[in-house]
């Protein structure tokens, strides 16, 4: 990690920046992709998992006997993990449910606001390198908890067309049936626009690579929906002397061991704290399984040295993290200022691992800036808000006029009619 030391505002963008996509280059590869599912279906499904995959499917459906025997060879340690981490989501998104909104807001105009799930998702698990069942709870669990009519799960195969078993018992224990063996740009592609085996659905959740990142974007232009846009997993870390460097560095590594464009960020009052979070680092890198990944997304990383917390503050928000770890003395003071952030994890105890799993907060987060404009995953995500109204007779003599003199000023002839042709019609009735 290079250290910054009191870099200048103005230099900010530059130090901070985010490994760069070359969105045309890659929008050249996934757009023929998307292009070929649509024509082909299932055909150009299979044909891709060979191509991509290196394996050769039958069928793309993950059937009953697969996921009964996915099931049997999950550990029962790894099944209780799971089940603990399904209880914590569960309840605390069951908490973001919102009650309807009812509200008379003059007499005889009732206006009411009310949640309606969204009736087909789909939910995109990656499992290249690392299979992501900890996804499958974040996604599928807030789907049912909102009553989605439809949840399609897609996730790549590996090359003896096997779906990882933790993935096949998270889906089962939550009640998801639909399992498709497809991964990547042409996974997104068949959610979009449904194949024989794949239903076309309303939105898309979930994480992935650049190929997956820009084929979400391009689905948008189809009409679907998606949970946001998303790049590399990032972290940053404000820490003190009041923070544990042993901790520290676990943080970052567990951040730079996503992959290699993934970027890590210490953001310290002294460059003393920065080396020794350092060693910690280099220690650590030494045991994990991953450590070239890690290696290579520790070189688009920094450490930034700033004295003064206002500014050290300031640059949190400019920065705008997927993960924020405050591990400051006066931490309380500290989050009440934080506006740019996907989600925040407090203290020397709450490793941002915690929340990627079981601590019932969701993992699926924006980055690359986008914590300035979108929030995470939630049972929000899930739902549309439908507002209606309902005005009586009296109520429409009371809040007509206000209607016509506003539409008449808009030069809006019709719709000043459509409130004019009903008054006359009431005070037709009463004479």
């Amino acid at each position: 990690m290079k250290i910054l030391l009191n870099p200048t505002k103005s230099s900010w963008n530059k130090e901070l920046a985010r490994p760069v996509f070359k969105t045309k280059a890659i929008n050249k590869i996934v757009k023929p992709i998307l292009k070929k599912v649509q024509r082909s279906g299932d055909k150009a499904l299979i044909k891709f998992a060979h191509e991509f995959d290196h394996v050769q499917l039958e069928t793309l459906l993950v059937s009953p006997e697969e996921i009964k025997e996915g099931v049997a060879e999950v550990s029962s340690e790894l099944k209780q993990a799971i089940g603990v981490a399904k209880a914590n989501i569960e309840r605390f998104h069951s908490l973001q449910a919102s009650a309807e909104l009812v509200e008379e807001v003059m007499p005889g105009v009732v206006c009411r606001r009310k949640s309606v799930p969204i009736q087909k998702v789909g939910l995109y698990i990656p499992g290249g390198t690392a299979p992501l069942f900890s996804t499958v709870l974040m996604l599928g669990v807030p789907a049912k908890l909102a009553g989605c009519s439809e949840i399609v799960l897609c996730t790549p195969p590996n090359r003896h067309g096997k779906i990882h078993p933790a993935i096949l018992f998270t889906a089962d224990l939550i009640g998801i049936t639909k399992i498709i063996k497809c991964g990547g740009a042409q996974a997104i592609a068949a959610m979009t626009f449904g194949t024989e085996s794949v239903p076309q659905v309303d939105k898309i959740f979930g994480p992935g690579n650049q190929y997956v990142t820009a084929a979400k974007q391009i689905a948008t232009t189809f009409g679907v929906a998606i949970d946001m846009p998303a790049g590399p997993s990032e972290v940053l870390v404000y820490a003190d002397e009041s923070a544990v460097p042993a901790f520290v560095a676990s943080d970052l590594l567990s951040q730079a061991e996503h992959g290699v464009d993934s970027q890590v960020v210490l953001v310290t009052s002294t460059e003393a704290f920065a080396k020794k979070v350092s060693k910690e680092i280099s220690l650590q890198l030494k045991s994990l399984s991953r450590k070239d990944i890690a290696k290579k997304a520790l070189s688009n990383s920094c450490a930034v040295i700033l004295a003064d917390q206002e500014k050290a503050i300031e640059l949190i928000n400019f920065y705008a993290p997927e993960h924020l770890i405050i591990a400051v003395a006066n931490e309380d003071e500290v989050i009440e200022k934080i506006y740019n952030a996907g989600s925040v994890f407090v203290g020397n105890f709450t490793p941002e691992s915690a929340g990627d799993y079981a601590s019932g907060t969701n993992h699926t987060l924006p980055t690359y800036g986008y914590a300035r404009n979108y929030s995470g995953v939630s049972l929000d995500s899930f739902v549309k808000k439908i507002t209606y109204q309902k005005i009586t007779a009296e109520g429409l003599k009371l809040l007509g006029p206000t209607v016509e003199i506003m539409a008449k000023n808009e030069l809006l002839d019709a719709h000043q009619n459509a409130v004019t042709i009903r008054l006359k019609a009431l005070k037709a009735m009463k004479s």
